[in-house]
């Protein structure tokens, strides 16, 4: 296990600390233990945990913790909203402003990697370049998206992340440039590496699978399938927020096109498949960060 402890008297008194790790990781416990120890703000860097409707699902913080330790950007953004990178560091942006220490930690990489080293500021998608990219991903797949990348984007991108593709398709569409060369424009970063403790935590493979899945039963057990159920009314696939794992298998299951069972080991499997993904972002983007072997 992580020695809590002893990371969190290794950062010094109000410096901004950064924790990124793949799912069911713990990652949320050592940012609970840093804040407990030496102050500050826990704020969230996992794109799904911003959603409303999804608590469990999602491995928010519970009410107590959030009770117990300020958080900020947790369950903020309805159910229907788009929210990218850009909206994530406008609202750190405001945190920073107010100069209380952050300790921001979650999964996804990119938040991470457009806090310290910058974002590009790329112009809104027009929502009619929106729609006909939604409707070839459902005609035609990601592949078809990908195949008419220019180079250097292709050389860069998550090939097998569809959100990723569908984002580089549109900006090329949107803007007559390429991913890759907004990128190369990038402004200077919000927060450097060198203004913050930044760690990344690295469990070990096999470790890691078996608390994915124990927590995926854990939830079961919390009531996953019945916030599910509370949301069939609304359930949209296309938008962002449906892309929680475990979500459209137990829509399935109210569907009566899976049984339970085969949802939970599905679930499982997702999660597992998502958090290799999250290692694979962490090792070649991250390897400057402090790693923190586990168990």
């Amino acid at each position: 296990m992580i020695d809590l402890s002893r990371i969190a008297g290794s950062v010094p008194d109000g410096t901004h600390v950064l924790i990124a790790g793949p799912t069911a990781s713990g990652k949320s416990a050592l940012a609970m233990e840093i804040a407990a120890r030496g102050g500050g703000v826990i704020v969230n860097a996992d794109a799904l945990q911003v959603y409303a409707r999804w608590r469990i699902l999602t491995a928010r913080p519970s009410a107590e913790d959030e009770a117990r330790l300020p958080h900020r950007l947790y369950g903020h953004v309805g159910r229907d909203e788009d929210y990218s990178v850009g909206h994530w560091l406008r609202e750190v942006a405001g945190l920073l402003e107010e100069g209380r220490r952050l300790v921001i930690v979650g999964g996804t990489g990119l938040y991470f990697t457009a806090l310290t080293e910058g974002l590009a500021d790329i112009p809104p998608v027009p929502p009619a370049v929106r729609a006909e990219a939604d409707a070839r991903m459902a005609d035609e797949g990601a592949q078809a998206l990908l195949a008419e990348l220019d180079p250097a984007t292709l050389s860069r991108i998550d090939r097998l992340n569809p959100a990723r593709i569908q984002r580089a398709w549109e900006v090329g569409r949107a803007t007559g440039r390429g991913l890759a060369e907004w990128q190369d424009a990038t402004p200077a970063p919000l927060l450097p590496l060198s203004g913050a403790a930044a760690f990344v935590l690295r469990p070990d493979r096999d470790w890691l699978a078996a608390r994915i899945d124990s927590r995926f039963e854990a939830m079961m057990a919390a009531g996953a399938l019945d916030e599910v159920r509370a949301e069939l009314p609304f359930w949209n696939p296309a938008h962002p927020s449906a892309r929680a794992i475990g979500a459209p298998e137990l829509v399935a299951v109210l569907a009566g096109e899976m049984t339970l069972d085969q949802a939970v080991e599905a679930a499982k499997a997702a999660s597992r498949q998502y958090a290799k993904r999250q290692r694979t972002w962490f090792r070649n983007r991250m390897a400057h960060w402090v790693g923190v072997a586990l168990p």
